[in-house]
């Protein structure tokens, strides 16, 4: 069969978020259900990504932007598939689609001790802030949320 990169769809989310749970140094939280990812997908259309081998899902990641600043999430590609460019191929072709779009910067996130996934997106040509720290805080929630 061969291997394809797709724009990822509603469809496609039961298949990413198995790959996401297994995928070494990834963390899902709250944020992702069915329910939000398809939020994601219908505010950034045809942005965020998946690989397939055949009908088979074998690599994916969320892409969009706020209208200023582009974000990478949750980049994953299973093991067997790895050394074959096709992250490297995902991350291109997000960082294309958001230029075209007039966005000029993308960041993403990488867990600390992720080593792994530090070596990919290094290797990537992405580079570290050393004068920014990342801090968070959350929503307060309304009922039914």
């Amino acid at each position: 069969m061969a291997i394809t990169i797709t724009p990822m769809n509603d469809d496609d989310l039961p298949a990413v978020l198995a790959l996401w749970s297994v995928t070494e140094g990834m963390g899902l939280t709250e944020s992702d259900t069915p329910e939000h990812l398809r939020a994601y997908l219908a505010r950034n259309p045809g942005l965020s990504l998946v690989v397939r081998d055949g009908s088979k899902i074998v690599g994916a990641v969320l892409c969009g932007h706020d209208g200023r600043r582009g974000a990478l999430h949750h980049l994953a590609v299973m093991p067997e598939y790895r050394k074959r460019g096709l992250g490297t191929r995902m991350v291109e072709t997000c960082l294309k689609s958001m230029g075209a779009i007039g966005i000029v910067k993308c960041h993403i996130l990488v867990y600390a001790d992720n080593e792994l996934g530090k070596q990919f997106w290094r290797a990537c040509g992405w580079s570290g802030r050393s004068d920014l720290e990342f801090l968070q805080h959350e929503c307060p929630r309304l009922e039914g949320n």
